[in-house]
């Protein structure tokens, strides 16, 4: 075969250190095309961006050229240093040290682009953290609870 034929979609989601309340309406839709931006340079295409307070959800496909630890480096590093110059309330700004990601069949897009953008509503009934381990367990991720929150 003369082709390298790759398409991974990935749903990523990481919090603030500390799960500090952070993304706030000032700065989310802003901060999200920033990171949509970050995505679409790496030649990762974002599909749908979006999170709430204290966490982002990234809906995007994973460039055949590029490790996913790399893009997730780029993507928090870029984004904490841009956040940073964007006023004084965010000058102590960070990402947690960990992510989680997770393939997405194709078929799955459209409940996972909803499920992003129901983010405000869909944390009155349940926080991030619960979220999170809801989404290991479903995966059968095993992880140290010591370190998950970090």
């Amino acid at each position: 075969m003369s082709q390298s034929l790759v398409l991974n979609y990935l749903h990523i989601t990481f919090s603030t250190k500390g799960r500090k309340n952070l993304i706030d309406q000032n700065i989310s839709s802003e901060l999200f095309a920033y990171l949509g931006g970050i995505c679409k340079n790496l030649e990762c295409n974002p599909v749908m961006i979006g999170g709430h307070l204290d966490h982002v959800h990234i809906l995007c496909t994973l460039s055949k050229k590029i490790a996913l630890v790399t893009l997730i480096e780029k993507v928090k590093s870029n984004a904490s240093k841009w956040i940073k110059t964007k006023g004084k309330e965010y000058k102590q700004f960070y990402w947690q040290n960990g992510y989680a990601a997770f393939s997405v069949y194709p078929s799955d897009i459209d409940v996972v682009i909803r499920y992003i953008e129901n983010q405000e509503e869909h944390h009155r009934k349940k926080t991030f953290q619960e979220e999170y381990l809801a989404y290991l367990k479903k995966h059968k991720i095993e992880y140290d609870e010591r370190y998950v929150w970090d």
